[in-house]
């Protein structure tokens, strides 16, 4: 059997995007259910710990939450002042207005 490699190449992408999708899924449903966005979004950026104490979470599931997130792009990540934030952008994808 010979392997195509332009098909091989696209098959394994394919894949790892299907599976940071999944996994993505899950972290951006934890980011709203815990008001983790909501957070971010009203009080600019935090350290995990600061992130974790406003919304009473547990700071080392919080450091790995806002870590995931930021190396997705779902998050800004300031590496000198170890600090996340949501960019305008990400805030209006990541947070919805409820119309009254």
């Amino acid at each position: 059997m010979q392997v195509n490699e332009e098909k091989l190449n696209a098959l394994l992408g394919k894949m790892v995007g299907d599976l940071g999708a999944a996994v993505n899924g899950a972290l951006m449903i934890i980011g709203d259910k815990l008001g983790l966005y909501k957070a971010l979004q009203e009080n600019g950026a935090m350290t995990s710990q600061e992130l974790a104490d406003k919304t009473g979470t547990a700071e080392r599931y919080i450091r790995e939450w806002s870590s995931a997130q930021a190396a997705q792009g779902y998050l800004e990540y300031d590496d000198s002042a170890q600090k996340f934030s949501l960019s305008a952008e990400q805030a209006m994808v990541l947070l919805t207005t409820k119309v009254q």
